[in-house]
């Protein structure tokens, strides 16, 4: 089975095909690239509206990093092109593997941020040869799109705790949910007040819940 057969089943794009694979040789890391090219007759997006627009030119090829495949470091390459967008201007198109000008594509972002859950950060960019600020830049968009995709319906109980993180008396306030069939983070910041506000409008969250019946644990004490 050949590396763009098995691309096509596991990321497949709508308008781009997969050209030749080649092996770089001399590089310090076994390191594949994978070409990217544009299906015939078909119009680049505008990264600016998400509507399709006509030609304009194409930049230089770019390397987006994709998820190593058996010990090789693995890149798409592809050369953007530029859309003449009668509401945006000129913009570069709107590509489907990767999200705004990053180099990581998003398979690997969520790929590198899987694993941070079970390893250190440091363990995870030693294992997979890349660098602390990738795994970094993957866990924070992980978290970004987790807190604009949370579902707080259900929460019956919280508890509410500070941990010391710097010295000088500096502490982080975290709020959990505690209920018996859902343990998680919910909110973590600096300030004890703006916890404690946090915590008191979850309540309110899901209008279907009375404030009554939120349960508060504070250092053992339940309110």
């Amino acid at each position: 089975m050949q590396i763009k057969t098995i691309l096509n089943r596991v990321r497949k794009f709508k308008s781009f095909v997969y050209g030749s694979v080649r092996c770089i040789e001399g590089a310090s890391v076994p390191t594949l690239e994978i070409e990217l090219q544009p299906r015939l007759n078909t119009r680049a997006v505008c990264s600016g509206c998400g509507v399709k627009r006509p030609g304009y030119d194409r930049l230089p090829e770019r390397r987006f990093e994709f998820v190593p495949m058996w010990g090789h470091k693995v890149f798409f390459v592809y050369a953007p092109r530029r859309v003449e967008c009668f509401d945006c201007g000129i913009w570069v198109e709107r590509l489907p593997w990767v999200a705004g000008k990053r180099r990581l594509t998003d398979a690997y972002t969520w790929f590198l941020a899987g694993w941070a859950k079970r390893l250190s950060w440091q363990e995870v960019a030693a294992a997979f040869r890349t660098t602390w600020d990738h795994v970094f830049c993957s866990v924070e968009r992980a978290v970004v799109w987790g807190r604009a995709h949370q579902d707080l319906s259900g929460v019956q109980a919280i508890g509410v705790d500070e941990i010391a993180w710097q010295r000088g008396h500096r502490y982080l306030t975290l709020v959990y949910q505690i209920d018996s069939h859902c343990k998680r983070l919910l909110w973590i910041g600096e300030s004890a007040q703006s916890g404690a506000c946090c915590a008191s409008s979850l309540g309110s969250a899901k209008k279907e819940v009375r404030r009554s019946d939120l349960f508060v644990v504070t250092c053992g004490s339940r309110t």
